[in-house]
């Protein structure tokens, strides 16, 4: 059996020991940085500490670095991962997502229950793609790529890498969505949104710059 360990201990990942479990996947551990998390269970599960604190299960386990919503967290997280030469888990999807064979999914990514992903769709790596997320085909979406619940994506959508799109939002069909650009709750675009923007409302408009991280 699979043994995971998902940094994080906080709201996403109790989703992600929750898919594990659906799954019929161990999860025999959370890890965080926060010092004093460490030996807290959360949902059943301990909270072990961070890569130093599992050093003796480097080649037991693999981990799950999406295990936040914060897509530049996803990103460190990652690098440290495999600087440290843990392996990173291949992608968790819930039975009860409808995908074409087409499809491709990087590794460490996650699909949740209800999400549709017609054909020809690219999804990177570390992407968390949640309940009830509609993807029309030949969309791209990048690394790090955060997509919040009950998202629908039009076909022919880019998404660059570490954007984060909020709940609800549409996007319109050949819309660029620019790398590490947030798109707020219930937005609908149908523009090319920047990089390093927030955008919101409908239709959507970049309300302000975002800092590089």
């Amino acid at each position: 059996m699979r043994k995971l360990v998902i940094w994080g201990s906080g709201g996403h990942a109790k989703e992600i020991n929750w898919l594990c479990e659906e799954l019929g996947v161990r999860v025999i551990g959370f890890l965080d940085e926060r010092p004093e998390t460490k030996g807290q269970i959360v949902n059943g599960v301990p909270v072990l500490g961070t890569l130093t604190d599992i050093k003796a299960l480097k080649y037991e386990v693999e981990l799950i670095c999406a295990g936040v919503g914060d897509p530049a967290l996803k990103k460190r997280f990652a690098y440290h991962t495999i600087q440290s030469g843990f392996r990173i888990a291949a992608p968790l999807i819930h039975p009860r997502v409808r995908l074409s064979r087409r499809n491709t999914i990087g590794e460490g990514s996650m699909i949740f229950e209800g999400a549709v992903l017609s054909d020809n769709i690219k999804i990177g790596q570390h992407v968390i793609i949640n309940r009830s997320v509609n993807v029309s085909h030949d969309a791209v979406i990048g690394d790090y790529i955060t997509i919040a619940p009950g998202v629908n994506l039009a076909g022919n959508v880019t998404i660059d890498e570490g954007a984060y799109i909020g709940v609800g939002v549409s996007v319109r069909e050949r819309c660029h969505i620019g790398c590490w650009s947030m798109i707020g709750g219930g937005a609908f675009v149908k523009d090319d949104i920047p990089s390093f923007t927030m955008a919101a409302g409908v239709p959507a408009v970049v309300k302000k710059r975002l800092d590089i991280p």
